[in-house]
């Protein structure tokens, strides 16, 4: 997976690029944070971000902060890495927006256990995301049968949006997944079974629409 490396410190940033490297991922690496920031706004963004607190042109925070505040549709799992390591500081740099933090020098068994978790979150946010595509385009085909629809007054196909005619269970199953059984309505056995069996010869006396089955 892509994960985000910003780290001004070119030994920490090589450790951190290296480490990732051999996890089997791939680093994405920048060297302060307007860089970071920019990259994390783009449509290809890493959903995973290594941040270092302190930073040229924006600190982590200050990342954290517009990160939060601007991508709405978007959560990037941030882990800030620092080496403060005061409980008030940890509160500052979850209050910013970070998902998770870790001091310096790290313990690489304990970045790729927090990595992990961050693996697991945007795993979980990711088929999230897929699940509510799919119930609007549920939600979609749903207000689709409740609008006019133009229907043949002879056969009674539907005209779909390609202006091609279907059948009524054609374009309610495509839309909905619905399927169909088929039988006979009362009026219809009266008015149209019974008149094509008139027509073959076909006795009538005792004739009950449950004793059809059709195919």
């Amino acid at each position: 997976m892509d994960i985000l490396i910003a780290e001004d410190d070119p030994i920490s940033r090589r450790t951190l690029e290296v480490t990732l490297q051999r996890w089997g991922h791939c680093p994405v690496v920048t060297t302060d944070g307007q860089t970071a920031f920019d990259a994390l706004n783009r449509a290809d963004a890493p959903p995973l971000a290594i941040l270092d607190w302190m930073m040229p042109n924006l600190d982590g925070l200050t990342v954290c902060r517009r990160l939060r505040e601007q991508n709405e549709k978007r959560s990037t799992y941030i882990i800030l890495l620092t080496a403060r390591g005061d409980k008030k500081d940890i509160v500052a740099g979850l209050d910013s927006g970070a998902d998770d933090y870790i001091t310096k020098p790290f313990d690489r068994e304990e970045l790729q256990a927090r990595v992990n978790v961050g693996l697991r979150i945007v795993g979980l946010q990711q088929r999230l995301t897929e699940r509510v595509a799919e119930l609007e385009a549920a939600a979609e085909r749903i207000k689709q049968l409740q609008r006019l629809l133009p229907i043949c007054c002879y056969c009674k196909c539907i005209r779909n949006d390609d202006n091609y005619w279907q059948s009524v269970e054609d374009y309610v199953g495509h839309h909905s997944g619905a399927q169909f059984s088929h039988g006979i309505c009362p009026k219809c056995f009266e008015t149209v079974v019974k008149a094509q069996l008139r027509e073959q010869g076909v006795p009538l006396d005792g004739l009950d629409l449950t004793e059809l089955s059709v195919q």
